[in-house]
């Protein structure tokens, strides 16, 4: 029997970079293909440091490829753009779904999500400000109005986009506790300090899922654990 409306969301893991990537487009390719499925959600974690570049981003300065040769940070290309994003002790999310199905805008319906979860943790988030800026080697460095920051300035939330045949892919980072060491080693500035929320990383995740699917009853949810996925 066909299942219309299918929302898929996927269980947490932890993968190096590439790998993370590659499931990501086919999570897209998949939401892309099969009629029945309306979208996809995962959250997961990154294998060691990671610093993923953005699509359009085609430089990679030479302290960056030094910190690559010497094993302290590793480097993936994004199939989404923007800039720059460190990958350490923070949450992933990755969204695909089909343009036609929510009218609103994406990432307007994407922070409402977040903006609502985060609130009832008790973390205040708003809009960044800037309508568009040049990409930047540190995407946290700008807070576009597609960002979150916090009631103190930081950019807690960057989201970027890939869109391809009618549906997107949409990356997004949460900066939890960011390694304050190697982000001054890759941006020369001070990173966003630690959220404290007296959750862990899983405890964060699972409420962000549950939040997702409230009010979204005209969805067939299939949870989905990835480990045992064949892509």
């Amino acid at each position: 029997m066909s299942i219309e409306n299918q929302a898929l969301i996927f269980s947490t893991n932890n993968l190096p970079g590439f790998e993370q990537m590659a499931l990501d487009l086919n999570s897209l390719n998949r939401t892309i293909s099969n009629p029945e499925i309306i979208l996809t959600l995962r959250f997961y974690y990154w294998t060691g440091d990671w610093l993923s570049i953005g699509y359009h981003q085609r430089e990679i300065p030479p302290h960056w490829e030094k910190l690559l040769s010497n094993g302290e940070i590793n480097i993936v290309r994004r199939p989404s753009g923007g800039g720059a994003v460190l990958h350490s002790g923070g949450i992933t999310y990755a969204l695909t779904l089909k343009k036609t199905y929510y009218k609103i805008l994406s990432y307007e319906m994407v922070n409402n999500w977040l903006t609502k979860s985060f609130r009832e943790l008790g973390l205040n988030l708003k809009h960044g400000t800037l309508q568009k800026s040049p990409i930047k080697n540190n995407c946290f460095g700008t807070s576009l109005i597609s960002d979150l920051v916090d009631e103190d300035g930081f950019k807690r939330i960057g989201s970027a986009q890939y869109r391809k045949k009618g549906a997107f892919l949409q990356h997004g980072e949460i900066q939890i506790n960011p390694s304050k060491d190697l982000w001054f080693k890759l941006f020369k500035e001070e990173a966003p300090p630690r959220i404290n929320l007296n959750l862990n990383n899983d405890e964060i995740v699972e409420h962000l899922k549950n939040s997702f699917l409230e009010n979204k009853s005209d969805l067939r949810i299939k949870n989905v654990d990835i480990d045992n996925q064949r892509y």
